[in-house]
Order: C-alpha cells, then sequence, then structure tokens
C-alpha cells in the first residue's frame, strides 16, 4: 500500500499543519490530507499550534521586557 493511499496519523497530521503553516506541504501529502483526513482534525489541530505559537511569541516578549534594564 502506497504512502499516499494511507490515512494520515497523528503524527503525520501534525507534520501536515506544521508544513502548511509555512507553506511547504508537498503536493502527495496534500492529496493524502484531502483524500483520506478528517477536516475536523486539522480544524483542531490547527486551531491549538496557532494558540501554542501566541502563547509562545507572548512569553518571550514577556521575558525580553523582564530583563530588559530601564
Amino acid at each position: 500500500m502506497s504512502q499516499s493511499n494511507q490515512k494520515p496519523g497523528f503524527l503525520s497530521t501534525i507534520l501536515s499543519v506544521v508544513a502548511a503553516f509555512f507553506g511547504v506541504q508537498s503536493d502527495s501529502n496534500r492529496q493524502r490530507d484531502f483524500t483520506h483526513g478528517k477536516p475536523l482534525t486539522f480544524i483542531i489541530i490547527g486551531i491549538a499550534l496557532a494558540t501554542l505559537m501566541v502563547v509562545g511569541l507572548i512569553a518571550i516578549v514577556q521575558l525580553v521586557l523582564a530583563n530588559h534594564p530601564t
């Protein structure tokens, strides 16, 4: 069975969402995701990763501001 014909697992779904964030998703993975993946899974993972990115950026800014001499 070819990899493009398999249902994407949890890790490959996360990697697909991350690749899509950066715009480097391969065509074969995109086809696999649209053919065999569940949209709700990608939406939930996308929202979770976007939230983690925003929280991470806020934490970095707070850290920099806390260590900045006045």
